[in-house]
């Protein structure tokens, strides 16, 4: 299978090292760049974050911002695609673009407001019954969307 840089993953503020070294894995395995936006919850060189990704880490292609606004200006993305638990529209129901970045906020608070109201159009959700689980693992997350916009632009 080919793949093309079609898409990015930006994480902020990501506060577990195994679920970042799990994502980066996952963006190995797809050619996906990763991006990760400070402060951490953890230091770069924690050996958690490097046993997650085990031996994949040359093959990550990934960049440290040290805020969001320097990230938004730097990625060369043509959309900022925000993956909330209070969304209404499902990760399904969107169209992803090539180029799209999709953005997941940290495992305890998800992106703050102000991220949800800019864009509107732009954020969307992985639907889950609520009342049983609060939400998915990060890794969870970032995987079933990556893995449906990168189905999706494959036509």
């Amino acid at each position: 299978m080919v793949f093309d840089p079609r898409l990015s993953v930006l994480l902020y503020e990501p506060e577990i090292p195994q679920n970042t070294g799990n994502i980066a894995r996952t963006c190995a395995a797809t050619h996906t760049p990763l991006y990760l936006v400070e402060p951490l919850g953890f230091r770069i060189t924690d050996k958690m974050l490097k046993r997650a990704g085990l031996d994949y880490w040359p093959h990550v292609r990934m960049k440290l911002f040290p805020d969001i606004s320097t990230a938004q200006r730097e990625i060369p993305h043509s959309r900022m695609i925000r993956f909330s638990a209070h969304a209404e529209r499902p990760y399904y129901d969107f169209s992803f673009r090539r180029g799209d970045c999709l953005v997941f906020g940290p495992e305890t608070r998800g992106l703050p407001g102000e991220f949800l109201v800019h864009e509107p159009e732009n954020v969307v959700g992985i639907p889950i019954d609520r009342v049983r689980v609060r939400s998915l693992n990060l890794a969870t997350s970032v995987g079933i969307a990556l893995f449906e916009a990168l189905r999706q632009l494959r036509r």
